[in-house]
């Protein structure tokens, strides 16, 4: 079993949403971005997702739009987060995401990126622009390093094509929660009930809702039909303003 989903099954064994946080590599700036990432881990988050900064981020909403290229103007790359994280693995209680998209990866060389993340401890991959059709190859070079490609599906993912994404999926499926980019939203769509009850009826692996998250409070709606959570732009505005990933956590736990 992949690292991220033995780390989400066991938080749903007790009880609980398993946390994804979201933070863009290098922010808020290189020193603190390695502290925020020990609070996160310290606070109970089950799987840390690390963003890969890239000049034409299509997925992102201006929040980690602004702090995505703020980290490419500090000079965060590739290198910079493997090094940061082989130095530091095994530290990490939280399963290790990376997201992104494809022209980074595939100018690092596929082999390559797959034999860093093991090196550093990383265990998943999402790459926001690569669609199924097109992504046997990055799966096929991430296998044998035993990183999985995590599945973007949403609210405009037929049951038909959620059966392909399923076929040898690992991890946890990401349910994207609008139709949109990313970002705070006070309320998510009444149809996601019935799209993770699709979702549900189609996945074995665990079912992580993302997009718009940005307090406990919205998935009340949810409950029984995901799996864990993901957040980002809230977790960003909140260090943007001065505070902590700790205490962003507080009422998550």
């Amino acid at each position: 079993m992949n690292p991220m989903q033995s780390k989400i099954e066991a938080a749903k064994a007790k009880g609980k949403v398993a946390l994804i946080p979201f933070l863009p590599a290098g922010f808020p700036n290189r020193e603190q971005f390695w502290k925020e990432l020990e609070q996160l881990d310290a606070a109970g988050a089950a799987v840390i997702e690390i963003g890969m900064p890239f000049s034409d981020p299509v997925a992102d909403g201006p929040v980690v739009e602004k702090a995505s290229l703020k980290c490419l103007e500090d000079g965060i790359n590739l290198t910079w987060i493997f090094d940061g994280l082989k130095a530091r693995k095994g530290q990490f209680n939280a399963a290790l995401l990376l997201m992104g998209y494809l022209n980074p990866v595939y100018q690092y060389g596929l082999d390559a990126f797959g034999a860093d993340c093991a090196a550093a401890g990383v265990s998943g991959l999402i790459i926001a622009d690569l669609p199924h059709e097109e992504s046997d190859f990055v799966k096929q070079a991430m296998a044998p390093h035993n990183v999985a490609l995590v599945p973007l599906i949403g609210l405009n993912t037929s049951p038909e094509r959620m059966r392909l994404y399923a076929q040898n999926a690992q991890g946890f499926c990401y349910f994207v929660s609008v139709l949109g980019t990313t970002g705070q939203r006070d309320s998510l769509p009444e149809r996601i009930r019935e799209k993770l009850a699709e979702a549900r009826s189609i996945f074995t692996i665990p079912i992580a809702l993302g997009f718009g998250i940005k307090h406990p409070d919205q998935l009340a709606n949810f409950t029984g039909l995901m799996d864990a959570a993901v957040f980002g732009s809230a977790l960003i505005t909140h260090i943007a303003t001065g505070h902590t990933s700790a205490q962003f956590m507080e009422p998550w736990q």
